[in-house]
């Protein structure tokens, strides 16, 4: 279960880092809202991860898996660049995001 936490926690920072896009600098109510309680709701689903899962690995799971879809999105949606090192790089993040998940050790009670 602390592994679904976790991705639904990454899943949420990218829709959290794109309201932050559209809040623009939390001066427009609505998207500020939406933006600060998927910011509260990703953080606890990350910390209920934390019971199962390192701090370490989830963190760097978290993060990663933000980045990679923000970059995405913003390729995908909003016309940023899209050349060979960003694809590259995008790739090595998604396999260092695998191979936390398949090192991850059990930790101690």
């Amino acid at each position: 279960m602390a592994w679904i936490y976790l991705i639904m926690a990454g899943l949420l920072e990218i829709i959290w880092v794109i309201g932050l896009k559209y809040s623009h600098g939390f001066t427009i109510l609505i998207p500020s809202i939406i933006t600060v309680a998927l910011i509260l709701l990703s953080f606890f689903l990350l910390s209920k991860s934390f019971h199962s899962i390192t701090l370490g690995t989830g963190y760097a799971v978290f993060t990663g898996l933000g980045t990679v879809g923000t970059i995405a999105a913003g390729m995908l949606f909003w016309g940023e660049t899209i050349n060979l090192w960003k694809v590259f790089f995008v790739a090595l993040m998604i396999t260092g995001i695998i191979g936390l998940k398949v090192s991850q050790a059990e930790p101690k009670p």
